[in-house]
């Protein structure tokens, strides 16, 4: 898929850190203790960077899980209908909630991070995970595969949001980005192999098998981060309180208007991502008659090409070129991808065939190599004070607009691609719209956010 430099995993030199504003800058209410920049690294943030690749493929089998979660069952979406006798609306809900537990999930894991730290709700999750990847195994009817994906997606969250905000925890600015993207080149190998893993086991075994492989790698996955992922969030950092504290501290990351542009604009394009991933196997086998093999090669196909393009975005960009405006070029290249798809779906080139189809999908797919890390970057570069809660909003926001694109996907039923098309078009032009009209890119020249605080490669508030 997900569910992309310079090593930003270097680890013998501390993450560069950000000039102190030039002015006084209020930051989002927002409570707790803060970070400042000139503050001595965690104990955890010492040892997690002595240890820096080993930390890199733990955190990347992290944000791996989701897109493996999801990806390998996508080849099976149609064995799954025969063998528990549902439609295939029903059948793509259990990926919808999936979906949606992953939203709603981080938003409780993150702010429990942020209080009680990072290794404990991360290996509750893990736990969880296990148990309910292995009731969908053996789940009897398309109603409880449904409630046991849901759990699966609640559960599998703890491991996005925790790394995202240990990636926080960790490095700044530009190396921050730099960092992004060396995970999308690790979690990226899940969207690849994942199909082919899944169209492989379906050789030997049913649906029912795949999940019995998700089970055995939740359980290696929770053995390595119990084992080598340190605590990158010292007790003097964390936020004490419950619901109440969370809920202001949310509050006022989503009073900053920058924040909530960049997140929104996430979320969006992961929605166009995610139209995709729901679709995708009934358009490549189901319209166009292509095997799951063939679908297989063609989804990691795709993925390279996000790989590819993430690693030029942290590689050759990052530091170069402005977080805003490699964003923006990402934006606009998916925003001209969709404009191709409808026309094609639609006909208006005549039969096109798989291979156009598959053409565009390519170009939309990779753009989101230089979306994905950048705005991931440029919004937490601004919440140095809460990075699990923002976390949790990134991840939040880019699950649930997934989960509420993803059934329109299949509105007109099986036989167009019309209804995908148009729904990647909607959600990149609104993700074009909050880009500009909230993240405002213009108004902060010279590396300011246009209220007077330095940045680095994109915008921070010191609190």
């Amino acid at each position: 898929m997900t569910s992309a430099p310079a090593p930003a995993t270097s680890t013998t030199t501390p993450a560069p850190t950000v000039a102190a504003p030039t002015a006084a800058v209020p930051a989002p209410a927002v409570p707790g203790p803060s970070r400042s920049p000139e503050d001595p690294p965690a104990p955890g943030v010492v040892a997690a960077r002595r240890v820096g690749l080993l930390v890199t493929l733990v955190l990347g089998g992290l944000t791996a899980l989701p897109p493996l979660s999801m990806d390998m069952y996508l080849p099976a979406l149609p064995a799954v209908t025969d063998s528990l006798t549902a439609s295939a609306s029903t059948v793509q809900l259990t990926l919808t909630t999936c979906i949606a537990g992953l939203a709603l999930g981080q938003l409780v894991v993150g702010p429990m991070s942020d209080k009680w730290g990072r290794r404990g709700p991360l290996l509750v999750g893990m736990v969880v995970y296990v148990v309910a990847t292995a009731l969908c195994a053996v789940a009897p009817d398309a109603t409880l595969l449904v409630v046991f994906r849901l759990l699966q997606g609640l559960s599998g969250a703890a491991g996005i949001v925790i790394a995202r905000a240990v990636v926080r925890d960790l490095y700044e600015g530009v190396e921050m980005a730099r960092f992004f993207s060396t995970l999308m080149l690790v979690s990226g190998v899940a969207p690849i192999v994942a199909p082919l893993i899944g169209a492989q086991v379906l050789r030997f075994t049913d649906w029912r098998g795949i999940f019995v492989v998700l089970t055995v790698v939740g359980i290696l996955l929770t053995a390595v981060a119990f084992t080598w992922l340190p605590e990158t969030l010292p007790r003097e950092r964390r936020h004490g309180g419950g619901v109440g504290p969370a809920l202001r501290t949310m509050r006022g990351l989503l009073g900053d208007r920058v924040f909530t542009g960049y997140v929104l604009t996430g979320g969006l394009s992961f929605a166009v991502l995610f139209a995709y991933i729901t679709a995708s196997p009934f358009v490549v086998q189901e319209i166009h008659g292509a095997s799951t093999q063939t679908y297989s090669l063609l989804f990691g196909l795709n993925s390279i090409g996000l790989i590819a393009v993430g690693q030029l975005n942290g590689r050759v960009l990052a530091g170069r070129v402005s977080l805003d405006k490699a964003l923006g070029v990402g934006l606009g290249v998916i925003v001209l991808a969709g404009v191709g798809l409808v026309l094609m779906t639609a006909g208006a080139f005549g039969d096109v065939g798989l291979v156009g189809i598959a053409a565009g999908l390519f170009v939309m797919m990779a753009a989101q190599g230089l979306i994905m890390p950048n705005t991931n970057a440029s919004a937490l570069m601004r919440t140095p004070h809460a990075a699990g809660s923002a976390s949790a909003l990134i991840g939040t926001s880019s699950f649930l607009l997934g989960a509420l694109a993803s059934p329109f996907v299949g509105i007109a039923g099986e036989d167009t691609a019309v209804p995908m098309a148009v729904v990647q078009l909607t959600c990149a032009v609104a993700a074009v719209c909050c880009f500009l009209f909230l993240c405002r890119p213009w108004s902060r020249p010279g590396g300011k956010d246009g209220k007077g605080s330095e940045v680095a490669g994109g915008p921070r508030i010191d609190r």
